[in-house]
């Protein structure tokens, strides 16, 4: 019997882990998560389970519920800016990604702007918006009535705008734009660096307290220029770069040999870079890190 529990529990891993994740934007506290849930799964009274798929989505739903009260508490004291964890997501771990808005569902922009959201609002949003859950089936979920899960998801609607025209350049130009940027940071190359940036461009930075970040957004074409160059100079000797697919869009991963000590995603509009997110924070590298590996 524990053997079918655990075969059955298998395979719904992987969309509990991407609805964890979408809950949490943390990669460790998601595998946690799921874990818990198959703890739950593997206890339960299996003449209780009538749908299996859909009993673990509850429950892992409503185990995010309370880790999302306790995690907001934890943000509030954070050093510096907060950003997700990154994800590598051209294996599958997050779904299949095969339309912009699949991707833009799983990207940094929007996984920070659903920070905006209380636990309840962001529980309807994911499962509405990622998964296609109707408005009866999310009641369920979380035992609230139809009208109040109606009322939740346009509440979040309203405080999430969706970022507009990121993936306009296809994938191959999205790694071109990262390797051109790359090789002109490195290079202290200003205008080559000016050619690839919007006007409006801003620099997020997520070190933790753990290690040395910019603790407050550099914005603006000029500013972030010669943040970049400067950042160059000081801290890129001796650093190996590669582009990979992190949530939805391509990435530059830097290594010092083979610890991974940075990720950088870029949203892009109008074949521009408007906004670079880095994840210096060791503690938020260890999931991508070792879903990269390192050749």
């Amino acid at each position: 019997m524990t053997t079918a529990i655990a075969e059955e529990f298998e395979s719904h891993r992987p969309r509990l882990f991407g609805l964890a994740y979408r809950m949490l934007g943390s990669a460790d506290e998601a595998e946690d998560t799921v874990q818990d849930a198959y703890l739950r799964f593997s206890g339960a009274d299996r003449a209780q389970i009538e749908h299996p798929g859909a009993w673990l989505a509850k429950a892992v739903t409503n185990l995010c519920l309370n880790r999302l009260t306790s995690a907001r508490a934890r943000r509030e004291q954070y050093v510096g800016t907060w950003l997700p964890e990154p994800v590598v997501t051209s294996d599958g771990t997050l779904g299949p990604l095969e339309s912009a808005e699949q991707r833009d569902a799983v990207s940094m922009a929007l996984l920070v702007l659903l920070e905006r959201l209380t636990p309840a609002e962001r529980a309807v949003y994911v499962l509405r918006e990622a998964f296609g859950y109707g408005h009866r089936e999310i009641a369920e979920v979380l035992e609230l009535s139809d009208a109040n899960c109606r009322q939740l998801y346009r509440r979040a609607v309203q405080r999430v705008t969706a970022p507009q025209g990121r993936f306009e350049p296809a994938p191959e130009r999205q790694a071109e734009l990262v390797t051109s940027f790359i090789t002109a940071a490195r290079e202290g190359d200003l205008a080559g660096l000016e050619k690839l940036l919007a006007a409006d461009v801003t620099w997020w930075g997520d070190g933790g307290g753990k290690v040395t970040a910019a603790r407050r957004p550099v914005q603006g074409r000029d500013k972030v220029v010669r943040f970049l160059v400067g950042g160059a100079q000081r801290f890129t000797a001796g650093l190996d770069f590669t582009v990979a697919e992190v949530n939805g869009a391509s990435a530059l991963a830097a290594w010092a040999g083979d610890s991974l000590v940075g990720v950088v995603t870029f949203e892009l509009r109008y074949g521009l870079i408007t906004q670079l997110r880095a994840v210096v924070n060791p503690d938020k590298l260890d999931f991508v890190r070792r879903q990269l590996g390192r050749p």
